[in-house]
């Protein structure tokens, strides 16, 4: 047996030269010069790859097997017959799943002891039909072909109607089939490593046939043999794990049989020991061939493949080989390309790289063989936790806390404070990420403290009293003092400090342990903020506002809140009068502090006898109310009254009583200083001008939770109102005051209408107070004091969408309280945004936190007329102002604005495209108004087409939905561009003529037969109805537009699959007649992929055939796919005199057409996104790797180029 076995080893080498010389296009470097790292010591036998009884299936030589005959025929023909009377193949028993993957591939074993070759046809078959292939295998063909031939063959078969292929396709059955064709090939080879794995047959001819389908141009061909190819790979890592712990035993049984004494040693079982080591030996010598072999001839090229998917096989698997088989593969000559893959510029690829190191890292042994690559590529892993993917910078994050157990000096602190920064992310799982790193670097228990717990009161310190000393410190230094609860989310599933009420209170409340020093004010601020989030987030088990969606509690959390709410409570109705008391007078400590009673159960007040507690925490509001001005104060004050006075509650009565107490006593003061401001002949002093507005401070905080209409206050702040339009003399901020608390009482007084049958006097009276109100605010609006006349404006916003048409529509006997703004309104409104909004900050020495605010102001009052074109108050038409200032303040106010546009077009497409051409004509109009004649090519000219583009790109792919308002729009640029007055010169061009430029750019969304409707309306609306006899410049614009109208005639048929493939391989290919194609079927081809090279095939993939249909079908991508759509899909094109509707129903029925047709490159609906050439292939949020970093011809510029033959990228499958 030995013997037999050292012969094929010496035949096996004789075909190994010629064998792997060719089994790229790209040659494997043996020492990449432009590495780091050293190229791993290849195994003795392997550098030149392994030996084949078959083709390679890479143009290497082969030598040929012989026809078999005899039993060995028979045996086969009877299979064959056995397959074709439907037994089931391999491909349907994994499929289905049903069957023992083990006993399925016994059975294939003992089928192939009998007839190996009718065992590997049927092998190879389940790879092929796994790929999607509908191909049949015969045994002749295995006979008398290559594995080239063979998969040259395959790919003629492959299916050319649809793109998809078992390993993409949804639903779980396929889902169910990747995972037991994974376990199918691992399985194969655990059944296999005691015997036929080293027949230099079996695994000689699945590694060459896998090979060589991971190099076809065929995406399905290529990512299902690179799966089962890295799968082989991990399972022979496993063999290799059992060979190398069988040698161990076997060395250590010889070793002891060996010292033995002479007399006591067995020579025999010395022997045997001895050949068994050499056998295992040299077992593990073929296993690691093998390994070496698919690792360069699979792993070296499709590690860099032009599809992320498998670009993520070949990441996954060598992590997992080198946390299996580290004395292999953790080296840096294999950790390189872990390294390089870094950089990619797929999410999912970069997020299979830092999966692949996190189990090395945890593992401490493993860790320590990484220091080099942690050296060189640690700063990218830094910048990765900045990653805009969110589950890759959670993952690098996870892996930068592992780098920081393994060595905490290797993280410099601005590496730490890049992860420090990320707890303040709006995402909840970078956060979260975020928080454990700075948990593990800064909040550490000091277990040996416990011992020099110090004592003050009797009561002992705490063990998160250094924590949260910390916690707070690092707040302040991290200046984002408005975001206390994204900071308290971060930690709050991480440390247990962050509920430890006890410890906080006594931080503010008890004096510090001797040694430790007072808290400042400002810590002692951060402090009370940093608690009332932890008691926020604890009371309702929500996220703060703005980091992702609030997720329904499961009813084990709904419990861990019931509690943590019950033990806050319980706390704080003690600590939280004694906290007011100390800092009564500081009001940003009191405004934080005023909250927490509205997360209390207000239940244990009676149940717990707390009644004592209760009236000391109302005397100490009622002193707030009566000391503070602060408006926050105010207004948290007021919300802890309407927390405490609701009516669920037994203390609410108790509690109601001395809010009247505190509003009696408030009216009083407001009617005071009321008569003492407007005492007649007297000019109000500072103090009078103080105590009322101080009281409208106070009405206005309260008017905002409680209704203080009953008070009968109303014609006191009316008079305000009144004397603020009539005179100047009141102060602005009086005025504004009076205007929020009379919208407020407007509020109330229909919040009090019963609805089902309201007072009728009630209603008339409401309805007096708001045409009054809406008079006065109307006659404020351009107040020569700014503040009033934004007040106002909010406040007209305001009540137009209360007292909107919809309030009559929910109930039709609230009808005559709908206010309807005239036109004059609306017109004030959209020239207050004009005045207000859209001007621009040249002063540069204004602070940059005074910016912040003005422009936060500013999307206020933008947002606010948004609303009332999007509810419809306001006719669309008044939009127009806002809309032409898209592109020139996109950058503050752009997301509103397109906002806007997108629910505009769902009221009504039409007036929104109408309400655009106005725009860009009322832009025209001014660069008129500014040069006379336009220059077209001004960068003002320019500016406009750009902003057009913009408006045309808002329009989406979908032309029949948007037709009609193309049309529309259209036609409103062909009626200004040609209008002319009565006395105009008919050979002279229109004065606007030029403006039919700017509407060139909604032309590649007119419908093919619409652009024959719009082009007769261009001709008929013409000066003299005739079209001008020169071509000068100054028609140029004309004509122009004329052309895009015409563009796009001819009809252009996609090239299939098989149409290509017969193009590159068959000896008599078929000529394709193209004689019913127009001209454009040229710039089609074009529009595909670069001109080959000369030499170099026509690219064929599956993936590439899809993209270029996809870029066919996107609209708007370019003239030439807008017009190859619409030749297909409406056939010969109508009449100009066809109706809208009629064409319509035509263009839908030619859709349906196409959809059938075309269903496979339009994935529910969605199409795939497509590269131009003007998009950026960087990765992630970072810069491409250093050219010293990559390997050659990969991403060497930044860019990957996958379609260009041209490029040293051109490998199959590039």
């Amino acid at each position: 047996m030995r013997g037999a076995r050292k012969a094929k080893s010496k035949a096996k080498v004789t075909v190994q030269g010629a064998f792997v010389e060719a089994t790229s296009d790209l040659p494997v470097p043996e020492n990449d010069s432009d590495s780091d790292f050293e190229e791993p010591m290849s195994v003795s036998g392997a550098g030149s790859g392994r030996g084949r009884k078959r083709g390679s299936g890479r143009g290497g030589s082969a030598v040929k097997r012989p026809r078999q005959t005899g039993a060995a025929a028979r045996n086969r023909k009877k299979s064959e017959d056995e397959e074709d009377s439907g037994t089931g193949s391999l491909f349907d028993v994994v499929k289905s799943g049903k069957a023992s993957l083990q006993s399925t591939v016994d059975e294939w074993i003992e089928s192939y002891k009998n007839d190996r070759d009718t065992a590997l046809v049927e092998l190879i078959q389940f790879f092929i039909q796994g790929s999607g292939c509908k191909g049949t295998i015969t045994p002749f063909m295995y006979a008398n072909q290559e594995h080239a031939e063979i998969i040259r063959k395959m790919t003629e078969e492959f299916d050319e109607d649809s793109g998809d292929y078992p390993l993409i396709m949804s639903g779980p059955n396929w889902k169910r089939f990747r995972v037991n064709f994974c376990e199918f090939v691992q399985v194969l080879v655990r059944q296999c490593q005691y015997s036929i794995i080293y027949d230099q047959y079996m695994m000689d001819n699945i590694i060459s046939l896998l090979t060589g389908l991971t190099d076809s141009q065929v995406r399905a061909f290529r990512h299902t043999s690179t799966l089962a190819a890295m799968k082989l790979m991990t399972a022979l890592v496993d063999v290799a794990l059992n060979l190398s712990i069988n040698l161990d035993n076997t060395q250590r049984q010889y070793e002891a049989e060996r010292q033995k004494q002479q007399p006591k040693r067995a020579n025999d079982r010395l022997e045997m020991l001895l050949q068994r080591r050499q056998e295992l030996e040299e077992n593990q010598a073929e296993i690691r061939n093998m390994l070496t072999y698919i690792f360069k001839g699979v792993f070296v090229h499709r590690y860099r493949d032009s599809q992320p998917e498998i670009r993520s096989i070949c990441m996954a698997e060598i992590g997992t080989w080198m946390k299996k088989y580290p004395n292999m593969f953790l080296d840096d000559g294999y950790l390189k390309y872990v390294g390089w893959t870094l950089y990619d510029k797929s999410g999912e690829v970069r997020l299979c790289c830092l999966k692949s190191l996190q189990p090395l890292y945890d593992t401490e042994e493993l860790a320590t063989k990484l220091e080099l690559f942690t050296n060189r590529f640690k700063d990218r892993i830094v910048e990765m936790t900045l990653d805009k993917e969110h589950e890759v910078a959670v993952q690098a994050i996870k892996l930068v806390i592992s780098i920081l157990q393994f060595n905490e000096q290797i993280l410099a602190d601005k590496d730490c404070e890049n992860v420090y920064e990320l707890v303040y992310s709006s995402h909840r799982h970078v956060a979260q990420a975020a928080g454990e790193f700075l948990n593990a670097k800064l909040f550490r228990r000091d277990e040996n403290s416990t011992n020099k717990l110090k004592i003050h009161r009797g009561k002992k310190q705490s063990l998160n009293t250094p924590l949260l000393r910390d916690l707070v410190q690092f707040f302040i230094e991290s200046e984002l003092h408005e975001h206390g609860a994204y900071l308290v989310d971060s930690l709050w599933e991480i440390n247990d400090m962050m509920k430890d009420w006890e410890c906080m209170t006594d931080l503010l409340l008890e004096e510090p342990a001797k040694g430790e020093e007072y808290m400042d004010d400002k810590q002692e601020t951060s402090l009370i903020e940093i608690m009332v989030c932890c008691v926020r987030q604890a009371a309702t088990g929500e996220s703060p506002v703005g980091r992702g969606t609030s997720k329904k509690l499961t009813s084990k959390e709904n419990k861990q809140v019931l509690e943590d709410k019950t033990r806050l409570t319980e706390h704080f109705i003690a600590t939280l009068p004694q906290l007011l008391l100390k800092y009564l007078m500081d009001g940003e400590k009191v405004a934080n502090l005023l909250q927490i009673p509205q997360y209390f159960d207000l239940d244990i007040y009676t149940t717990s006898r707390q009644e004592k507690n209760l009236e000391l925490l109302l005397r100490y509001l009622h002193e707030i109310m009566e000391k503070h001005t602060d408006s926050e104060v105010l207004e948290a004050a007021s919300k802890c009254y309407e927390s405490l006075c609701s009516e669920e509650f037994a203390i609410a009565g108790k509690c109601d009583v001395a809010r009247k107490t505190l509003i009696d006593s408030l009216i009083a003061k407001f009617k005071e200083s009321m008569h003492d401001f407007f005492a007649e002949g007297e000019e109000p002093d500072d103090d009078e001008i103080f105590a009322l507005l101080a009281c409208l401070k106070r009405i206005e905080a309260l008017y905002s939770c409680h209704d203080l209409n009953s008070w009968d206050i109303w014609d006191d702040i009316f008079h305000i109102i009144k004397s603020g339009n009539d005179s100047q003399g009141i102060p602005e901020e009086i005025v504004c005051k009076a205007l929020a608390c009379g919208s407020q009482a407007l509020l109330w007084y229909l919040n009090k209408l019963d609805e089902a049958n309201p007072n009728k006097n009630e209603m008339k009276s409401l309805r007096k107070r708001l045409n009054d109100m809406m008079k006065y605010c109307h006659d404020l609006l351009f107040h020569q004091q700014d503040k009033v006349g934004e007040e106002a404006y909010i406040t007209i916003c305001d009540l137009l969408v209360m007292f909107s048409r919809h309030l009559g529509e929910i109930n039709e006997v609230m009808r005559p309280l709908v206010y309807e703004p005239d036109k004059n309104l609306q017109q004030q409104l959209s020239n207050f945004l004009t005045e207000k909004v859209f001007i621009e900050d040249d002063d540069d020495d204004i602070d940059e936190n005074v910016k912040i605010e003005e422009l936060h102001k500013r999307r206020n009052f933008l947002a606010s007329f948004c609303k009332l074109v999007i509810y419809n108050i306001v006719q669309i038409r008044m939009a127009a102002d806002m809309f032409k200032h898209y592109m020139k303040f996109y950058n503050d106010y752009g997301d509103i604005i397109k906002a806007t546009l997108g629910k505009a077009r769902e009221i009504n497409k039409v007036s929104t495209a109408k309400t655009l051409a106005l725009s860009l004509t009322q832009l025209y109009k001014e660069l008129q108004m500014e040069m006379g004649a336009v220059d077209r090519s001004s960068e003002a000219f320019q500016s406009l087409k750009e902003l057009s583009r913009r408006f045309a790109l808002s329009f989406g792919l979908d032309q029949v939905k948007n037709r009609e308002a193309v049309a529309a729009m259209h036609k409103e640029g062909i009626v200004f561009s040609l209008h002319v007055d009565e006395h105009h010169d008919l050979s002279t061009p229109p004065p606007n003529l030029s403006f039919l430029e700017v509407i060139c750019e909604f032309t590649n969304k007119l419908m093919k037969q619409d652009k024959k409707v719009v082009l007769h309306y261009l001709d008929k609306h013409l000066p003299g109805g005739m079209m001008p006899q020169s071509r000068s410049e100054e028609w140029q614009s004309l004509f122009t537009y004329r052309n895009s109208l015409s563009q796009g005639d001819g009809e252009v048929h996609p090239i299939t699959l098989k149409q290509a493939t017969q193009r590159r391989y068959a000896n008599k290919r078929k000529q394709i007649d193209v004689s019913d194609h127009d001209s454009n079927m040229s710039d089609w081809v074009d529009m595909s992929v670069g001109t080959p090279a000369p030499g170099v095939p026509v690219m064929a993939s599956t993936a590439i055939k899809r993209r270029r249909m996809d870029e066919e079908s996107v609209g708007g991508a370019s003239e030439q796919s807008e017009d190859f759509q619409e030749s297909y899909i409406g056939g010969a094109p109508p009449t100009p005199h066809m109706s809208w509707m009629t064409a319509q129903k035509g263009q839908t029925g030619a859709q349906r057409h196409m959809e059938a047709a075309y269903g496979h490159y339009r994935q529910g609906g969605n199409l795939p996104p497509m590269e131009t050439e003007g998009s950026e292939a960087s990765i992630g949020d970072f810069e491409s790797p250093r050219s010293h970093v990559m390997p050659p011809g990969y991403y060497g510029d930044g860019t990957q180029n996958i379609e260009d033959p041209s490029s040293e990228m051109s490998h199959h499958g590039y």
